[in-house]
C-alpha cells in the first residue's frame, strides 16, 4: 500500500499543472475532465475572473494557464498584461469563442503563447497545451499562414481593418456594447467610471467614423453577429448540418 501511494505521488509530481480561467463553469468542468484523463497533465485550479485568478496562481504555481477573452470584470487580455508584469515566463494559451482574425494578433502582442478558438476539436486543445509547454507558439494553421504572409509581404494587418484601429480597451468596450450592455453595466464590469467608459465610446465613434450613439450600438451588434457567423463557419467549414 505504501509503495502504491508513493508511486501515485511520483506520477502526480511528473504531471504538468494547468490552471483554467473562464467565466463558464461547464466549460471549466469539461476542460478539467479532459485534461485530467491525460497521463502527463492535470488541472490544479480554476477561476472565473481576473482578480481570483491572480490570487490563486500565486498559490498554486501552475505550469501553464488557459485563459478566455471574455471574463467577469476585466477581460483576458487585461489579465494577460497583468500576468506578464508578475510572471513574464508563465506560458499562457488563450482559448476563446472570439474570432481569431480579430483577437489572435492582439493576444500575441500581449505575449500570449498561443490562441485557439473554442470551436476547435478537443484534441487540438491538448496539442496546443503540449506544444506551448515544449516552448513553441500555437496558432491554427489558417492564422499562422496569415501572419506568415503578412511578415513576408511586409503588408499591414488588414483583416477586420476597421476594428484594428481600436485599442485593446476600446475593443473590449465595443464588444460589450455588442453584447447589449449599457454604459453603466460596462463601467461596473471593467471597474471604471461611467465618464471613462463614455470617453472610450467617443473615441470608438471617432475612429470608426460613426456619428451617433445609436450608430455605435448598431455597428457593435452587427460586428458581434458577423463574428458569430465567422466562428460558426470555421467550426463547420463544409456547411453540412451537424
Amino acid at each position: 500500500m505504501i509503495e502504491t501511494a508513493t508511486a501515485q505521488r511520483d506520477t502526480q509530481a511528473k504531471k504538468k499543472s494547468v490552471f483554467v480561467v473562464d467565466d463558464h463553469p461547464l466549460l471549466r468542468q469539461g476542460l478539467a475532465l479532459m485534461i485530467d484523463r491525460e497521463p502527463d497533465l492535470m488541472v490544479c485550479g480554476e477561476a472565473e475572473e481576473a482578480q481570483t485568478a491572480l490570487r490563486e496562481i500565486s498559490v498554486r504555481k501552475p505550469d501553464i494557464l488557459i485563459v478566455d477573452i471574455s471574463l467577469k470584470g476585466p477581460d483576458g487580455l487585461d489579465l494577460l498584461k497583468n500576468l506578464r508584469s508578475l510572471y513574464p515566463d508563465l506560458p499562457v494559451l488563450i482559448l476563446s469563442m472570439h474570432d481569431e482574425s480579430i483577437y489572435a494578433e492582439r493576444a500575441l502582442r500581449a505575449r500570449a503563447n498561443g490562441y485557439i478558438m473554442k470551436q476547435e476539436a478537443t484534441e487540438k486543445v491538448l496539442t496546443a497545451i503540449r506544444r506551448i509547454l515544449a516552448g513553441e507558439i500555437y496558432l491554427s494553421e489558417k492564422m499562422a499562414n496569415k501572419l506568415l504572409h503578412q511578415y513576408i509581404s511586409g503588408a499591414a494587418w488588414n483583416e477586420n481593418s476597421r476594428l484594428s484601429v481600436l485599442s485593446d480597451r476600446e475593443l473590449e468596450v465595443f464588444r460589450q456594447i455588442g453584447e447589449g450592455r449599457s454604459t453603466r453595466q460596462i463601467a461596473e464590469n471593467l471597474h471604471l467610471s461611467i465618464k471613462t467608459v463614455e470617453t472610450y465610446q467617443a473615441h470608438i465613434k471617432e475612429k470608426l467614423a460613426l456619428r451617433t450613439g445609436r450608430e455605435l450600438v448598431q455597428h457593435a451588434i452587427q460586428s458581434k453577429i458577423n463574428e458569430s457567423s465567422s466562428a460558426s463557419a470555421q467550426s463547420n467549414p463544409s456547411g453540412n448540418p451537424r
